[in-house]
């Protein structure tokens, strides 16, 4: 199986490639940016596949597919919101989120070994996704929550939760005012709930509303730290493979 990376930050490819060695999966080559690729892409046969980021240094890799006509199979790299992710599934692309776990990689290479791409035809419309991603549809997103409090219900409203976290294998909401609220639900589950604009998963811990954050500091291994205006019971760690997204949700 021939295999390619295109991924602009190179300790990520590392990363990716090492887990993919664990898999028994070799990578040939790993490609930076949207020009590197194209001029690639015009002097190699193609790889049978791609792990594709999406946001390249130098703009969005679907430009690559504007220049040349690929064929192979492709499993995206992201920290997009779930439009991009409804787009991957309308299209049959498999993708994974970041930061990537072994487990899903795991099995998104066992999809591609099942899916036997050359006896099936990859047909991929990426001006739907790359409309998806840049322009998405408007929608209504959750804005309350109702947890139990003792005999109680009481309703939390999203604006006033400064994160949410999981422990103890319980997924809480820590309030501007200094409480936390298990929630009958998951990290998953909020990441299509919430609005991607108000609220950003900067770990698999951790997913922090931009109204609430009191200031980020720079980190070890090129990491980020987020301190809050209220809660301060953890530390808030951007893990390294979401700086980037996490940068670019601030703006």
């Amino acid at each position: 199986m021939n295999v390619i990376i295109i991924e602009d930050e190179k300790p990520a490819a590392r990363r990716l490639s090492r887990l993919l060695a664990e898999q028994g999966v070799e990578v040939s080559t790993m490609l930076h940016s949207v020009d590197e690729s194209i001029e690639w892409f015009q002097n190699n046969p193609q790889p049978d596949l791609i792990f594709l980021d999406i946001q390249l240094s130098d703009g969005l890799s679907f430009e690559i597919f504007d220049a040349v006509d690929v064929k192979s199979a492709i499993i995206f790299t992201t920290a997009f919101d779930e439009y991009a992710l409804q787009a991957f599934k309308l299209n049959s692309i498999d993708y994974l989120l970041k930061p990537i776990d072994d487990e899903d990689l795991e099995k998104a290479v066992k999809k591609y070994r099942d899916f036997k791409p050359e006896n099936q035809k990859i047909s991929v419309d990426f001006n739907d996704i790359k409309k998806l991603l840049i322009d998405p549809l408007d929608r209504e997103y959750k804005k309350r929550f109702t947890v139990k409090v003792g005999q109680h219900l009481k309703i939390v409203n999203a604006d006033d939760v400064e994160c949410f976290y999981s422990e103890n294998k319980g997924t809480y909401a820590a309030t501007s005012d200094g409480r936390n609220y298990l929630l009958d639900t998951t990290l998953e589950q909020l990441e299509e709930e919430l609005s991607p604009k108000d609220f950003f998963r900067v770990s698999r811990k951790f997913y922090v509303g931009i109204t609430h954050i009191n200031d980020i500091i720079s980190y070890t291994n090129s990491r980020l730290q987020i301190k809050m205006n209220r809660y301060n019971e953890q530390e808030i760690i951007v893990s390294r493979e979401r700086v980037k997204d996490f940068k670019l949700w601030l703006e």
